[in-house]
């Protein structure tokens, strides 16, 4: 009970605060007084804290609070949150956190094509790798490849010593980052040096044919309109394409990105999904969201002083 409460109550404090239902824990009892509906709501969330604390989980305030959100959408339920797509070599789950979490996972089961494009912390391309692994660790795809553009994030880095490796390593670390919170380095290792991994940049992809493949296109917003129809058409049989990006986050100047110009071309096309991430959906510390959301609220001041 200590742990469904939190500590000092914090847990309890934040459910009475939500909801107007009378809420009384007594020893190892929750007594919920109210409405039908906040009764049925209540006693979702009491039930998905008890299977984490069951499990050896502790819930914490910001999960609740996500939780409570997805609850007062009607969007999902906690516990449809909770299925698992992997189990790190640490034995962590790796879940969708979040209802636009949720439909993006979702989406990219159901389709060959997938766009991720939301703010920075919403766990696009993340959860992408975790899908690819997955499929990998289930014998669906035959090898994982992973690309970007290799394009400087407002610094001109001029040119960079070492072998071709060493020279895009820096541009390709985030991927890095990622796949080896989820595998072993020494694993993960031997199947970048087999070739089951493949981490390259954007311009390796031309004159490709991608079989039996889970391919990720990260940082998607930095490619042109040429570069992202090259790399659409490198799909090939048995392959799954997921392609992730901020459109608010382009580091190409004036130029169009190809992550903008794709959407209104291929929207509404079968086995093709874009999902669209909001502040909601970030999952980092909780000031990111808080900068996303001012940044966009800025960026709609701009844009409507600019019109006027």
């Amino acid at each position: 009970m200590a742990a469904i409460v939190g500590e000092a109550d914090c847990l309890l404090h934040v459910l009475q605060e939500a909801f107007s239902a009378r809420i009384t824990v007594r020893g190892n009892e929750i007594s919920i007084e109210g409405d039908e509906v906040e009764l049925q709501q209540l006693t979702a969330l009491f039930s998905e804290l008890i299977k984490m604390a069951q499990s050896g989980e502790q819930p914490t305030e910001e999960h609740l609070g996500r939780s409570i959100d997805l609850l007062r959408h009607a969007e999902y339920s906690p516990s449809l949150l909770r299925e698992d797509i992997l189990l790190t070599y640490r034995g962590r789950a790796i879940r969708p956190k979040t209802a636009g979490q949720k439909h993006y996972v979702d989406a990219i089961r159901k389709n060959t094509v997938t766009f991720g494009i939301g703010p920075a912390g919403t766990g696009k391309t993340y959860l992408a790798m975790a899908m690819a692994v997955a499929a990998l660790k289930r014998k669906e795809v035959g090898r994982i490849i992973l690309t970007r553009p290799i394009i400087e994030a407002g610094e001109n880095l001029g040119f960079l010593p070492g072998t071709l490796t060493e020279k895009v390593d820096p541009y390709i670390r985030p991927l890095y980052d990622a796949l080896y919170d989820m595998t072993d380095s020494e694993r993960a290792n031997q199947m970048i040096e087999c070739g089951t991994i493949e981490i390259a940049p954007l311009a390796f992809m031309r004159g490709r044919t991608l079989n039996d493949s889970f391919i990720i296109l990260d940082e998607a917003q930095n490619t042109k309109p040429e570069q992202m129809k090259m790399f659409l058409t490198r799909l090939g049989f048995g392959s799954k394409m997921v392609i992730t990006g901020d459109v608010s986050q382009t580091d190409l100047g004036n130029g169009l990105s190809g992550l903008v110009h794709v959407r209104p071309i291929l929207e509404g096309m079968g086995d093709i999904a874009f999902c669209d991430f909001t502040g909601k959906d970030v999952v980092r510390h909780s000031l990111v969201a808080r900068i996303v959301a001012a940044y966009e609220s800025a960026g709609g001041k701009e844009r409507g002083v600019w019109t006027s």
